[in-house]
């Protein structure tokens, strides 16, 4: 099994910053693309940042500029940095990773818990 544990949430002004952390342990094998989603209330989930194994990086447009995403391959974790909130990033926060299994060797998604982010003075 794998577990993505997620860190880091909380309330925040507008202008703020918060760092969102996620650590993955378990039968772990390699991960390829790690990311983080977020989900507003009523709305779908939806892609804020995603990293590769090698470093490469993809944004939504509308955080580009204002987060910064990076990963540690020796701890397995991805953290996010949040700069220039907005009430608008408001959401849960969840972390994503595509990882092959050790033993069966085979790749699949796993979620984090989430994380509650709430911009609001």
């Amino acid at each position: 099994q794998v577990q993505l544990v997620e860190s880091g949430g909380g309330l925040v002004q507008p202008g703020g910053s918060l760092r969102l952390s996620c650590a993955a342990s378990g039968s772990i094998f390699s991960i390829n693309v790690m990311g983080w989603y977020r989900q507003a209330p009523g709305k779908q989930r939806e892609l804020v940042a995603d990293i590769t194994s090698v470093g490469m990086t993809n944004y939504a447009d509308s955080v580009k500029g204002r987060f910064t995403i990076f990963r540690d391959n020796t701890k397995l974790t991805v953290s996010l940095q949040m700069n220039s909130l907005k009430p608008e990033d408001t959401a849960v926060y969840y972390c994503n990773a595509d990882v092959r299994s050790r033993g069966t060797m085979r790749s699949r998604d796993y979620w984090g818990q989430g994380t509650q982010v709430t911009v609001s003075s």
